[in-house]
């Protein structure tokens, strides 16, 4: 079907524009809501008298949520819209966060925090960014995807200290009505100026030819639900090579970041007599440096094939973790510092090149589930390690081998990009079920 252009549609502000800042808006916000979690385990043990086991596995819980949760989000969005999907999440995280105010027992904190805001901060992930970067624009796709990746790190650096002074000041109960109302807030907002593609408001994604027709995005299979989407899609696309190895390797990139840096880089350095205020400031230094590698990382996607982008980054932050063990002690050396420059513009500068690739070989069409299975594999890496780093500590008294390991899963990581196909090439495919009819 193709859709009549609005006169003066493309007069004034493009649009996406407007699409792409309240995009950035709910990522931003979705970062601050699943950060929050950690800001409030003390509180919450002081109050309830629960262990750590109990608060951290809820959070444990969160993570898992919020991974599987993004393929099928996709898949939503793909059959539901945007628009919808995106509204239904935030008013998901708001109601998640706002019972937390009368809880009482553990089992409805794990049910709260583990699935509620899980399922709704993994419908705000990465994928959601990439669905709305891929439809909506043509050029600077690639510095739109980093900016949406940069928002990770923003929203901690904007939610975090908010919500860790309420806790230590007035009380937790503060700090989770502050998530309960913004997130309500979004909502209109979201309804107001998201959606589902250019052609719902006559134009076309930014950088297309004005000539071009303004078309919708392919309808999904007639029948096919949200999950039997996402699960077709993982059943046709791990056919391909290039799959299988975008999997691997942002498992690793999962790996060496929130399971590893993310987790444990405080307690490592307390490890080398480093005081915890010094090393939790150098963590959110990584996250500064991150919005910045991040969106040069979306300008180089645009102009420098992928596949040797992901080898640099993959290579040279194994490098670096190899250092690490060398490098921690009580005080902040210049080479630490390096470390954390380099590390910061590195730490998800991965993704705008691995969105790009998913696009490049599974179509637009289905590229953001796709990205979907992709992520999910990111947060089950970062899981993985996180309890692997812990048992090395546990048996070995320190960290070595947690930092080898994941310095040499990234050098594997970094070679394996090499053999990702050129697009188009053997190992990619195109979705014959994209507009057809699912057997019954």
């Amino acid at each position: 079907m193709t859709v009549i252009r609005e006169p003066g549609a493309r007069t004034g502000i493009h649009r996406a524009w407007w699409v792409a800042g309240v995009t950035m808006a709910a990522l931003v916000a979705a970062a601050g809501f699943r950060s929050s979690t950690g800001a409030l385990l003390v509180p919450l043990e002081e109050e309830f008298g629960w262990s750590r086991a109990t608060t951290s596995g809820a959070v444990s819980l969160n993570l898992v949520v919020y991974g599987l949760t993004a393929p099928f989000a996709a898949a939503l969005m793909e059959r539901f819209g945007v628009r919808r999907v995106v509204a239904a999440a935030l008013a998901l995280v708001a109601l998640g966060s706002g019972l937390t105010l009368v809880m009482t027992s553990p089992w409805q904190l794990w049910l709260l925090w583990g699935f509620a805001v899980g399922i709704g901060t993994g419908s705000l992930a990465l994928v959601f960014g990439a669905i709305v970067a891929n439809r909506w624009f043509v050029r600077h796709r690639g510095v739109v995807v980093g900016v949406f990746s940069a928002a990770s790190s923003t929203g901690q650096l904007v939610f975090l200290p908010a919500i860790a002074a309420l806790a230590a000041g007035p009380g937790w109960r503060w700090a989770a009505a502050l998530v309960t109302v913004f997130a309500l807030l979004l909502v209109p907002l979201v309804l107001w100026v998201l959606r589902d593609s250019p052609a719902q408001v006559g134009t076309t994604p930014y950088g297309a030819p004005d000539d071009e027709p303004a078309t919708p995005p392919p309808a999904p299979a007639e029948g096919a639900g949200a999950a039997t989407l996402a699960l077709r899609t993982l059943r046709e696309s791990s056919r391909s090579r290039t799959f299988w190895i975008l999997l691997g390797t942002f498992w690793i990139c999962g790996w060496s970041t929130n399971g590893l840096i993310g987790t444990h880089f405080i307690p490592a350095a307390h490890d080398h007599g480093m005081p915890a205020t010094t090393s939790a400031g150098l963590l959110a230094l990584i996250g500064v440096f991150d919005i910045v590698g991040t969106v040069a990382s979306g300008w180089l996607t645009d102009r420098v094939d992928s596949r040797y982008l992901l080898f640099g980054y993959y290579f040279f932050r194994g490098l670096s973790l190899l250092a690490v063990p060398w490098l921690l002690g009580p005080h902040v050396h210049p080479s630490l510092f390096l470390f954390i420059l380099f590390y910061g513009l590195d730490w998800v500068a991965t993704v705008p090149p691995t969105v790009a690739l998913c696009r490049q070989h599974f179509g637009i069409e289905r590229s953001g589930v796709v990205f979907g299975w992709v992520f999910a594999s990111h947060m089950v890496g970062a899981g993985v390690a996180a309890s692997f780093a812990g048992w090395v500590r546990t048996v070995q008294g320190d960290y070595l081998a947690a930092w080898l390991t994941a310095g040499g899963l990234c050098v594997l990581a970094a070679v394996a990009c090499l053999a990702i196909p050129a697009s188009g090439a053997a190992g990619s495919i195109r979705f014959g079920f994209t507009r057809t009819r699912l057997p019954r």
